[in-house]
């Protein structure tokens, strides 16, 4: 749930750099709006990795036979 919260925390922190970017026009916050992106980028990709590794120790599907 770490991450989660984490990922959390980088969205909203974006939320004032978004409106100095679209509203002010501001060029500077358009740069730190596309390195919080890729920090939420490498953020996903790890959650999607620890997901992967959690579903392996899942019991197995229980395969359906067709009617």
């Amino acid at each position: 749930m770490d991450k989660f919260q984490q990922l959390l925390d980088l969205v909203n922190l974006m939320e004032v750099d978004y409106k100095k970017f679209h509203q002010q026009h501001n060029r500077e916050a358009g740069t730190r709006l596309r390195k919080q992106l890729q920090e939420i980028r490498a953020l996903a990709k790890s959650m999607r990795n620890d997901i992967q590794e959690t579903r392996q120790h899942f019991a197995p599907k229980i395969q359906r036979t067709k009617k």
